[in-house]
């Protein structure tokens, strides 16, 4: 009988997709939210456009610089560990080797076949420490290059996603028609990026479609009525 391929099912999204979900995501809530509670107070589009756009800029500036420093703080925090262990390998060996025994053992190898292992790694300084590295502290080595590619990326995508709340009131008449195609199109917007972060984060995009459209209403419609109120 021939055999069947198998193709596993997993997530492949990388860290372009996730930034780019950070982005999207505080795109579309932020400014619909601001420009919807704006709508509720004045009814010059003109104010609505000019704070809309102050909002997306500041945004965008500081999700993009926090993508950034996180970036950076990666690489810092994994050199910083990975000298640790390359201390701790050179002035405490023996230490180091009953920490792989331990690991390996715990995945239920025995212990004859861990004792190879770990004279194996003894013998590739720069292996063992990328082991203890990956197994005991759980970390892997990030691109350098990431931590701006990251910045630019959720800056950009922030830039992209409060455009879509805010086109309406530049191009309706009034600020009331400009309020009701911005919900409408953005809600929608809403439940489509919401469907599309579920397919590549492996969750239900259908449940995902609702959860991202839920907390964008509510925020809208909060600030909208607070400002009602306010006025």
């Amino acid at each position: 009988m021939p055999s069947r391929s198998h193709r596993e099912q997993h997530f492949t999204g990388n860290t372009l997709v996730r930034d780019i979900i950070i982005g999207m995501s505080d795109g579309l809530t932020v400014p619909f939210a601001l420009a919807a509670g704006i709508s509720g107070a004045v009814h010059s589009a003109h104010i609505i456009v000019i704070a809309g756009l102050a909002e997306i800029a500041a945004g965008s500036i500081s999700m993009g610089l926090g993508g950034y420093l996180a970036g950076k703080s990666d690489v810092e925090h994994y050199d910083s560990e990975r000298r640790i262990e390359e201390r701790e390998i050179a002035e405490v060996p023996q230490v180091e080797k009953d920490e792989v025994n331990q690991i390996l053992r715990a995945y239920g190898m025995p212990e004859e076949e861990s004792r190879q292992i770990v004279t194996t790694l003894c013998q590739h300084p720069e292996a063992w420490v990328d082991f203890m590295m990956r197994f005991e502290l759980g970390l892997e080595q990030p691109d350098p290059r990431q931590a701006l590619i990251s910045g630019l990326t959720i800056g950009g995508a922030y830039v992209v996603g409060g455009f879509i709340p805010l086109a309406p009131y530049m191009l309706a008449s009034t600020v009331k028609e400009g309020f009701y195609i911005s919900v409408l199109v953005t809600l929608c917007a809403l439940a489509v990026f919401g469907g599309i972060r579920g397919y590549y984060t492996g969750v239900s995009p259908f449940r995902s479609a609702w959860q991202t459209l839920l907390i964008g209403g509510l925020a809208a419609g909060a600030a909208y009525l607070l400002a009602r109120a306010i006025a």
